[in-house]
């Protein structure tokens, strides 16, 4: 007998939806979007209304296969995406797809996934809401134009790499970066000097307590702040005046997606996408709801839940019911604030899984619990000497309420809060007991750098990008290398403090202070500099915050049926594209160049810019009858907007030849793949981090004496040596040429001379099956691949061309197939493989290696 067959995005969803629904359906999922937009072209169709062309991509074919198999078995097909505009755009493509009538197929959502949700959501299906596809289609045509037509202007005016790329939120985001970073290298730190008293009390049991107090003022000057300790010498302090008043503090409202996102970073450390990766997976195992919203609202079930919980667990008196409202005015996306499924489930199983689970039911309980009650005590005390006062303030927690569960995080940008004590009782007339004064030094900070999760949180502020959409921004931009995130060490810095000791003297102290280390950042790269400041002075528009901003409500107002989509898009691209046209013929080529001096020996020309691979210095200007400049790769923390012209002649110092070990010329230098030590002609990795130019001789012979232990044979076979390594595919043994990757079942740290045996001759057994035929020579083979012979040239995997009309080539004719027809076969896909290069190259090449040779001599 047919069954139903119910769609939904992902297999872990379809098995706990069959399980609640039961024999009557068939749930299967189509592992998110089937189609896509076409590459040729753009995909989309600017004669006729941005009308687009999708298509099937090859690795969604055997799904989309098997869907339309079953589609036509079955008895009814239920389309059971997600309930936001991307999830309704992957339901209008299968009924495209599956030849369903989108005016009968019958649509359903659901928030959770729950037994009551799933069978309410049946029993009231609806239709596709084309103006939700609608809105997303014109999302995926808008970024599609901007993508496609801007990139190729990168290409031509910066053209460091041809990955580069820009997109319509992308490009905003890394903007709010670039400025971010802009902000804090042009701050100038200012001093100023903090006053602080500490004083002693007897508390409530009659011990004594030390509390603090703080100063009228910051002051600017060190000689001020010492005249004001002078003044306070032989002062009576008397409290004159103590107000006690009632404070509360009230929780947050539930989870968001992007709420989630910043608290699951400060409190857990995950990143924004891995944040998003354990919340899908909550969603469909049934454990929490929709992860994907910018509703603050909880449904009346919820409520209820959550009530009975509160009431069970704490009591009466800490629940107090809340209805939150979105200050958002375009939140829509979904129904519901993340929380969990059932409130009665307090944890999840795997470890990921169940932190991120409890921060969500705690979030969700306490929105519904009663304010936090303190008392706050702020008492002000009198300087006789100088009629200044000083202030003391103090809180107590008469009622934790919803703190009992749960306490919000804060981000860098809050701001600094110095933490209240408690405070002993005091009255107004009572004088105190002096212990000391202090003035110290504090300096302004910058704003700091942004986290994913402070990020996110701006973007949502400026009313740019959805709940969908914030991952991936960030994942994009850190891909395109415009954006990464790392640590910064800090830097050790003087501070002064000037303390009035009860006996009146005055001492100056200096302390030491670490400051500027942080973890995690988002810094911007050198390329994402000169990126963001090319598309500033070209696009204007697309680079506006507002104007961003702008485009996100016209999508919500397609997605209201308020605006043709079609009309949207027109609007923004004649414009855009006019702008792209006038770009590429009137701009010029953007270097991000920066000038630092002139080289002291030469007088020639120092200039920081980007260069092919990245961020440089150079020496001298690229003309072709003067001598050829020479160049320096800039170390990972170095950018060039702030390099020194004596960090910048630094790096030239390398490569530096240290003397000779065991008759070898030992140096150092950085590569591509990072710095390294040189001996002989052996190339030795130095540990990430450390500082080339910090290596010394003695170090030197020490990184060479650890690669020669981990080269010593641990084997031998066919009386030639194995040895034995770790790389970038795991732990390995090398005999020859071959390179054996070793599997689970041996243990690497104790190989025996029978395990390199078997392995070595597992290797060549393959390696005899893998090739057809072999050219060592000209780094050409034939080889078995997986779905049938391929070329191999160099690191390309290359088709194996038919011979036309013949049809294609037998296994048997291609072991005798010429190397000069192979060569043919390679042409044809890769023009110019073969083509010899000029002499003038070789020339060139064999003066700029007799340049570096010459740069060591200085510093040897």
């Amino acid at each position: 007998m047919s069954k139903n067959l119910l769609i939904v995005e992902s297999p872990a969803k379809a098995k706990t939806i069959e399980k609640i629904l039961g024999n009557d359906f068939e749930v299967k999922s189509c592992y998110g979007h089937i189609r896509d937009l076409e590459k040729d072209d753009m995909g989309i169709d600017l004669n006729n209304n941005y009308q687009p062309r999708y298509k099937v991509p090859e690795e969604k074919q055997k799904v989309v296969k098997e869907l339309k198999q079953l589609a036509k078995k079955a008895k009814e097909v239920w389309l059971a995406s997600d309930e936001d505009r991307e999830g309704e755009s992957i339901s209008w493509h299968l009924a495209e797809e599956l030849g369903l009538d989108p005016k009968i197929t019958k649509r359903i959502v659901f928030h959770e996934i729950t037994a009551p949700a799933i069978r309410k959501a049946v029993q009231n299906p609806r239709l596709i809401n084309m103006d939700l596809v609608n809105a997303q289609q014109a999302r995926r045509v808008l970024d599609r134009l901007v993508g496609f037509e801007l990139s190729p202007v990168l290409w031509r005016k910066i053209g460091m790499q041809r990955s580069l790329s820009a997109g319509r939120v992308q490009s905003v985001a890394v903007r709010l970066v670039v400025e971010r970073e802009r902000e804090i290298n042009n701050f100038a730190t200012e001093s100023s000097y903090k006053i602080e008293a500490l004083f002693s009390a007897n508390d409530i049991n009659s011990k004594q307590v030390t509390f603090k107090a703080e100063g009228p003022v910051r002051i600017l000057q060190q000689e001020s702040a010492q005249q004001f300790l002078e003044s306070c010498k032989d002062a009576e302090y008397k409290v004159t005046d103590v107000t006690v008043k009632p404070t509360k503090r009230s929780p947050a409202a539930p989870f968001t997606t992007s709420t989630l996102q910043q608290e699951a970073s400060r409190k857990l450390g995950y990143s924004v996408s891995k944040t998003m990766l354990i919340a899908q997976r909550l969603y469909e195992s049934g454990k929490i709801t929709y992860m994907r919203t910018d509703s603050i609202n909880l449904s009346e079930t919820a409520m209820n839940a959550i009530q009975a919980e509160i009431k069970s667990s704490y009591g009466d008196k800490y629940y107090q019911a809340r209805e939150y409202k979105n200050k958002n005015a375009s939140a829509q996306e979904a129904h519901e604030a993340i929380r969990p499924t059932y409130m009665e489930n307090h944890s999840a199983d795997d470890e990921e899984g169940r932190r991120l689970y409890e921060l969500i039911w705690r979030r969700t309980i306490a929105s519904q619990m009663a304010d936090a009650a303190f008392e706050k005590t702020i008492a002000k005390i009198n300087i006789s000497t100088n009629r200044d006062n000083l202030t003391a303030t103090g809180e107590v927690m008469k009622f934790d309420g919803f703190l009992k569960v749960y306490n919000e995080g804060k981000d860098d940008e809050d701001g600094e809060e110095d933490g209240e004590g408690v405070l002993p009782p005091l009255r107004a007339t009572q004088v105190l007991d002096f212990r000391e004064m202090r003035a110290t030094q504090r300096f302004t900070r910058p704003a700091p750098r942004y986290t994913e999760a402070s990020l996110v949180k701006k973007l949502e502020e400026l009313g740019i990008g959805r709940p969908s959409t914030y991952a991936p921004t960030i994942t994009t931009i850190m891909k395109r290398n415009y954006v990464e995130k790392r640590d910064k060490e800090g830097v050790k810095r003087e501070v002064n403090v000037l303390k009035l000791k009860k006996d009146n003297s005055v001492q100056k102290e200096v302390i030491v202070e670490n400051t500027g280390a942080e973890k995690s950042k988002l810094f911007p790269t050198d390329l994402g500099m000169v990126v963001t400041d090319f598309l500033k002075q070209h696009f204007k528009s697309v680079m506006d915050y507002g104007f961003t901003a702008q485009i996100e409500e016209e999508f919500d107002e397609i997605a209201g049926g308020k605006l043709k989509w079609s009309n949207m898009i027109d609007g923004f691209y004649k414009p855009f594209h006019n702008n792209i046209e006038i770009t590429l013929e009137t701009a010029e080529r953007a270097k991000g160049e920066r000038i630092l001096g002139a080289e002291a020996e030469t007088g020639k020309r120092v200039v920081a810019r980007m260069g092919r691979f990245g961020p440089m210095v150079q020496i001298g200007e690229s003309n072709i009858e003067e001598e050829k400049p020479r160049f320096a790769k800039l170390k990972a923390d170095q950018s060039i907007e702030t390099i020194t012209m004596d960090e910048a002649m630094e790096l030239f110092k390398l490569p530096l030849v240290l003397g000779e070990y065991e008759g070898k010329e030992v140096a150092v230098n950085v590569g591509r793949f990072g710095p390294y030590v040189r001996w002989g002609d052996e190339f030795i990795s130095l540990p990430r981090g450390e500082d080339p130019l910090t290596v010394d001789m003695e170090r030197a012979v020490e990184v060479i004496g650890g690669k020669q232990v981990a080269d010593a044979p641990i084997a031998m076979y066919e009386d030639k040596p194995v040895t034995k390594g770790k790389g970038r595919f795991g732990p390995f043994i090398k005999w020859q040429d071959l390179f054996i990757n070793i599997p689970k079942g041996y243990n690497f740290d104790e190989l025996t001379q029978k395990d390199c045996e078997q392995l070595i001759e597992k290797k060549l057994e393959k390696e005899a099956n893998r090739y057809i035929q072999h050219w060592p020579a000209e780094k050409i083979s034939i080889e078995n691949g997986r779905w049938g012979p391929f070329i191999k040239f160099g690191k390309k995997m290359l088709k194996i061309i038919s011979k036309g009309e013949k049809g294609k080539y037998t296994a048997e004719e291609l072991s005798t197939v010429s190397l000069e027809d192979v060569k043919k076969m390679i042409e044809t896909q890769v023009p110019g493989a073969f083509a010899k290069k000029t002499a003038a190259k070789k020339t060139a090449a064999k003066k700029t290696a007799a340049k570096k040779v010459a740069s060591k001599k200085p510093v040897s």
